[in-house]
């Protein structure tokens, strides 16, 4: 059954990645509104119902042909039925897509919830039929399947068999794996709605008004203190008011994906998502080693500097995104957004800024902050053969400018790795991290390079250290609370308190002495959707921003045929792993120092504030 198929920036109440509210009416210019017809024209779609109707057919007919005949078929009828197998999935894939993006744009009408969640429950009926296939494929020896791919015509699906076969120590058998995808619906998906429904309906009183989730965080980068005060205060009660829910959704997903992980054999609760995204735990290990143990260089060091600048002795968790004295607020309308990151694409390459252009030209983004809406910010590549959606909560600030260039790499990055098809064309969320934040740091370098007031670039350096450390330092603390959540839970269930602690802990670890933790910020793990979503996906985010890091310094040393090595990369889409695709830029993400290239970047801009 097709899942949740996007991609989105790393989900904290930092500026960078804000939800809803924003800028003053009038002042932002119209802001774009996706038209989600080029995937249906409506849920009650004719071209729906027949899509449906015909997927369950050629569902169960392939089936009817194909199961228990694998083992014995020749390289290019296996061929043959893999192309028939992505052809319904992919149809399965438009339709998931179009729910999924309808409940993003109004997660708080019933009737859409309604609908997304029928169409979740039709698609797994439909993919039980499809199941045996993979299961199937994995069960043909290692040397047979070899011997079976030196034919070209099941050759052109290496890229998908290598990758499928990551699971293959980890499956169960048929009737197992059949339970299991048939109470998905009921289990971690219908948890993760009732998350995002309560989350959607939650309103915060402040200041004689009612506002969204999104709209109070985005009060805590206000620059009265008081104001952030105040909405820290009201967000804290309200999250508070609601923390047996929220306990209970994720003592219940962390349970279920214990027995899940059990049954599979993996060795431990992030396992599974190092495998789908292609990189060993060992990686991921000393990636967070890197990180935690430069918190002092980096962030420890860099909030101390903060709290000079603002005069206190100490800051307090709604200190954290407090815009800078002096700090310009002023208001950039979308048509100026636009502009300069079409400017920061073009200007690195032509090709890679038509693409983008793509976007703005045709309704694929939806830019306003409404109530109900999704809150942050997301990439969908939907099908290849339709085009990504972006969804945005556009508020007019620099960061919301950052926002839009780091999505655009996402979409870009979709649409270059369209031609591989619906299997080969998606990356591993480590390498799809790649082109977004990439595309910030392009975007970021020509709005600094264009600066010419010391002051103003300052302010803008300052911006830039707190969104990296918000995409690497931040990640890896919300990587580490989930770690020490999911282990502590196989002990049995945790209380609000003490999650609430581990909460604390990892951020006291993480943002370091500079900081005062008040009570009430113990219960701001609950807004975090990513938790609920993707367990353990937020690793990917400082995996890319040091990955970038470094491959921009090899960018800005005059590395030869740097563009067309970069896109080729994104064309690769998930053809190739991580050490084939950095291998034309001398890297190698195994090697210890590759990690710390990229925190050296970090370092190198705080050390460059230190001096100011």
């Amino acid at each position: 059954m097709p899942t949740l198929n996007l991609v989105s920036g790393p989900m904290d109440h930092s500026p960078l990645r804000a939800a809803d509210g924003g800028a003053p009416a009038g002042t932002i210019g119209d802001l774009p509104r996706w038209d989600l017809r080029d995937l249906y024209e409506s849920p009650e779609s004719d071209a729906l119902r027949t899509d449906l109707a015909q997927a369950e057919s050629d569902a169960a007919a392939f089936a009817a042909a194909w199961k228990g005949r694998l083992a014995g078929a020749a390289p290019a009828d296996m061929a043959e039925a893999i192309g028939k197998y992505q052809r319904i999935d992919e149809v399965l894939g438009r339709a998931a897509s179009y729910a999924q993006l309808l409940f993003a744009g109004d997660s708080s009408d019933a009737g859409i919830g309604r609908f997304s969640q029928s169409i979740n429950e039709r698609l797994t009926d439909i993919s039980s039929h499809l199941l045996f296939f993979t299961l199937e494929l994995n069960r043909i020896g290692d040397e047979d399947l070899a011997a079976r791919l030196a034919d070209p015509a099941l050759a052109v699906w290496a890229p998908f068999l290598r990758d499928l076969r990551v699971f293959r120590p980890h499956q169960l058998t048929d009737e197992i794996e059949q339970v299991l995808h048939e109470k998905s619906v009921t289990g971690a998906a219908a948890w993760s709605r009732l998350f995002d429904e309560t989350m959607a309906g939650l309103r915060i009183p402040l200041d004689g008004r009612e506002l969204t989730v999104g709209e109070a965080l985005n009060r805590l980068s206000d620059q009265d203190r008081a104001v952030r005060e105040r909405a820290a205060q009201a967000i804290g009660t309200v999250f508070g008011n609601n923390i047996k829910l929220f306990s209970l959704i994720t003592n219940t997903l962390a349970k279920d994906k214990a027995i899940t992980d059990s049954l599979r054999h993996y060795p431990r609760p992030g396992s599974y998502r190092n495998r789908s995204n292609m990189v060993e735990d060992e990686v991921v290990d000393a990636l967070v080693q890197a990180v935690t143990e430069d918190y002092p260089r980096l962030s420890h060091r860099y909030y101390a500097m903060k709290a000079r600048w603002l005069g206190l002795e100490k800051l307090e968790h709604w200190d954290r995104n407090a815009p800078l004295p002096a700090a310009d607020e002023r208001t950039i309308p979308w048509d100026e957004a636009t502009r300069q990151v079409l400017a920061a694409y073009e200007g690195f390459d032509p090709r890679m800024g038509a693409v983008a252009r793509r976007f703005f030209d045709n309704p694929w983004i939806d830019a306003p902050p409404v109530p109900g809406k999704a809150s942050g910010a997301f990439a969908h590549p939907t099908v290849p053969s339709v085009h990504p959606y972006l969804l945005l909560n556009y508020h007019g600030r620099t960061r919301d400018v950052m926002t839009l260039a780091h999505e655009l790499g996402h979409g870009v990055h979709q649409v270059l790795a369209a031609p591989h098809g619906y299997l080969m064309s998606g990356t591993p969320l480590t390498l799809a991290e790649t082109a977004s934040v990439f595309g910030e740091m392009l975007t970021f370098r020509a709005l600094l390079d264009a600066e010419t007031d010391p002051a103003r670039r300052r302010l803008m350096l300052a911006a830039k250290v707190e969104d990296m450390l918000n995409t690497v330092v931040r990640q890896i603390a919300f990587y580490r609370f989930e770690t020490l959540v999911h282990d502590e839970r196989k002990s049995g269930e945790l209380l609000p308190e003490r999650i609430g602690a581990i909460w604390r802990q990892v951020q006291t670890e993480s943002l370091g002495p500079a900081f005062n933790f008040t009570p009430d910020y113990d219960v701001y793990w609950t807004y975090v959707p990513h938790f609920i979503h993707s367990p353990f996906y937020v690793y990917a985010y400082a995996f890319g921003d040091c990955l970038v890091n470094a491959l921009y310094g090899v960018f800005t040393s005059g590395h030869a045929g740097f563009q067309d090595k970069y896109l080729d990369m994104l064309r690769a889409g998930g053809t190739m792993r991580h050490r084939e695709l950095l291998a034309p830029f001398g890297l190698d993400a195994a090697d210890p120092g590759f990690w710390r290239k990229g925190l050296d970047v970090i370092a190198g801009f705080i050390d460059e504030l230190e001096r100011a």
